[in-house]
């Protein structure tokens, strides 16, 4: 099985490029910035990914995404190799993006924060979480 999930963000806008012949396509390519869980030296540590996303999925990125965006992909790794004007060979290793979705809310991305309303503020409790009302254990059908 040869299967990549991660998230991370964008660490640059994407390149974009169109296929050549009657029916062009849309290839997207990009890198994301996903964060280790392990810190070396209590420093944060990240891997950058090279990803490669065709059709749809690539025309989602061309009008959506840009350096910053949070995505969450699901892809295979695929490997390759070429020589490169000095002669070298050079090998790669891309994700090519099977699924993907935003990861944060645009507000997020934008550093706002959601509107909440000031009931809901109150009613929640320290922790973020609706305080429950006494007594409604009897009122409850499954209980």
């Amino acid at each position: 099985m040869n299967k990549w999930i991660g998230m991370g963000r964008l660490t640059r806008d994407p390149e974009i490029r169109y296929t050549q012949g009657n029916d062009p396509m849309c290839v997207a390519r990009y890198t994301l910035a996903v964060d280790r869980r392990v810190k070396k030296d209590g420093q944060d540590n990240a891997d950058f990914i090279n990803c490669v996303a065709f059709g749809k999925a690539g025309e989602f990125v061309e009008k959506y995404c840009k350096k910053g965006t949070k995505l969450a992909v699901v892809g295979r790794i695929q490997t390759g190799s070429y020589t490169n004007k000095d002669g070298q060979k050079v090998y790669t290793t891309d994700v090519m993006i099977e699924e993907q979705e935003f990861a944060e809310s645009k507000a997020s991305q934008q550093g706002g924060q959601k509107n909440t309303a000031p009931q809901q503020k109150e009613e929640a409790g320290m922790d973020g979480f609706m305080n429950i009302p006494d007594g409604i254990e009897e009122s409850m059908p499954f209980v």
